[in-house]
């Protein structure tokens, strides 16, 4: 019987996880600049991508989002200051894997590029 219940507990797991939306998410940024990463999404949330302007430059950001939070504006105050706003973002939410738009610039791929041409450099240097 233990068993039983088991496999059904695993079965359900299986189907939560497989249903979990991925999103992507950038905490904050400015300018065209966004980098991003994916995250899964609890249940009761949706992806979203936020923008607004702060002292005439674009600010982004991207996630995931309570379902009553959706489609709404917030106003992001100046730290220190409660009753100043900063700037205020307006939150789109959407219901599909990544569809709070591509990722943004990540310099973590030329990482690697880089690497790989200067061991070829140091090596070319040796062997010659």
């Amino acid at each position: 019987m233990n068993g039983i219940l088991l496999r059904v507990f695993a079965a359900g797991l299986l189907v939560a996880v497989a249903n979990a939306l991925q999103c992507y998410k950038c905490d904050l940024g400015i300018g065209g600049l966004c980098v991003t990463s994916k995250v899964t999404c609890n249940a009761d949330e949706l992806c979203f991508s936020g923008s607004g302007k702060a002292a005439g430059v674009d600010i982004k950001t991207k996630g995931c989002l309570p379902l009553l939070a959706c489609n709404s504006n917030e106003n992001i105050p100046v730290p220190g200051m409660p009753n100043t706003n900063l700037f205020q973002i307006t939150k789109t939410c959407c219901n599909t894997d990544l569809c709070n738009a591509a990722p943004g610039p990540n310099a973590l791929p030329l990482l690697p590029l880089l690497l790989t041409s200067l061991t070829s450099l140091l090596m070319a240097t040796v062997l010659v």
